[in-house]
């Protein structure tokens, strides 16, 4: 957007300055893309505020998390029946579903990276190493909520290690990395919202 307005101004919701019958998001310095039609309920100044945070975490939830922890998934089902094991797969099976939890790692891995560099505000070494970058959004998470990082990431470390190395003779620790997933997920879910404050229509409320 290219309207120009006071740096003063703080970050929020206002009436949109093309004069469409809208509100826009006005980060504090600049507006966003982020636009909403008269008549909703609009959300705190919080949400503006964190406006990057939250979609990199909305990414990470819905992308990340599926990427690593599903793709890791589906690449040790698949070597557990690669062709030439016990209770082989087809090759063309095999090499499919192999090449896409590869894709699925790599976009999860992106993602997390991202992830990373929003939480911490810059980029380093480890946000880019895939694996790390997951578990280090995790510790990031878990901070931010004022929760333990270390017991956190231990318990995830231990499932999926467990999962990786016995999954070909106990198919039962299939739902390790399901036990991870929805413990991710349900982390950042709880930090976006706590990032994105209460409603204004609920901070009015009596």
């Amino acid at each position: 957007m290219s309207f120009s307005t006071p740096n003063a101004v703080p970050a929020g919701w206002y009436p949109d300055p093309s004069g469409t019958r809208q509100w826009r998001v006005w980060t504090g310095s600049k507006w966003s893309e982020v636009t909403r039609p008269y008549g909703e309920s609009r959300v705190s100044a919080r949400l503006a505020a964190n406006l990057s945070l939250v979609q990199a975490l909305g990414r990470v939830w819905s992308v990340g998390v599926v990427g690593v922890v599903g793709g890791l998934g589906l690449l040790v089902s698949v070597l557990a029946h690669w062709p030439g094991t016990a209770h082989p797969t087809p090759d063309w099976f095999a090499l499919a579903a192999s090449s896409t939890a590869v894709a699925m790692l790599a976009l999860g891995s992106v993602v997390c990276a991202f992830g990373v560099r929003e939480l911490r505000g810059r980029w380093s070494m480890h946000a880019v190493i895939p694996g790390v970058n997951f578990l280090l959004v995790s510790a990031l998470v878990a901070q931010r909520l004022g929760r333990p990082s270390l017991i956190r990431n231990s318990a995830d470390v231990v499932l999926l290690a467990a999962f990786v190395a016995s999954y070909h003779a106990h198919a039962w620790l299939g739902v390790a990395p399901v036990i991870v997933a929805f413990s991710q997920t349900l982390w950042v879910s709880a930090l976006v919202d706590r990032l994105k404050g209460p409603s204004i229509d609920e901070a009015s409320a009596p």
